[in-house]
């Protein structure tokens, strides 16, 4: 089983999000045995909390229903899971800093790292913007787990 970590800063948008592409692409596939699924912050002050309203609503448009629930990073992750999966440069320093050993450290990535045919270099967060920047994050987390997807089945 290959389990998989999608971090953002507060687990609200981008994360849950993630988690919710990468879910439906296991399922379509068939590969719900596979494959473990989650998301986390690097804060914790949305613990507990639904994603944001405004992506659960455009996520919905698209026909995904975002049930996480939001929880920080914690240790264990970095031994729990074989992927760890970054939104930004500040995910990916902060992950970093927090992995217990070098070992860990290399489970970190870039969720834009996996992206086919969309061109950037993180997933914005897009809580202060408007709805463009939800559909837009939902576009690049569409292609990226469509690529990550692909290059796990190789």
């Amino acid at each position: 089983m290959k389990k998989i970590l999608f971090v953002c800063l507060g687990n609200i948008c981008r994360s849950p999000m993630a988690e919710g592409v990468m879910l439906r692409l296991v399922k379509e596939a068939g590969l719900e045995k596979e494959f473990e699924i989650d998301s986390a912050g690097i804060m914790g002050y949305h613990e507990g909390e639904l994603a944001d309203s405004r992506m659960r609503s455009h996520a919905a448009r698209r026909g995904y229903e975002l049930v996480h629930r939001s929880r920080p990073v914690r240790t264990e992750d970095f031994y729990a899971y074989d992927l760890i999966i970054g939104m930004d440069d500040r995910n990916i320093s902060d992950l970093h800093d927090r992995a217990p050993s070098p070992e860990e450290e290399k489970k970190i990535s870039r969720m834009t790292d996996y992206c086919v045919n969309m061109l950037a270099d993180h997933v914005p967060d897009p809580y202060y913007g408007g709805a463009s920047g939800f559909e837009y994050v939902i576009d690049l987390l569409e292609d990226a787990c469509a690529g990550l997807l692909a290059q796990l089945q190789k």
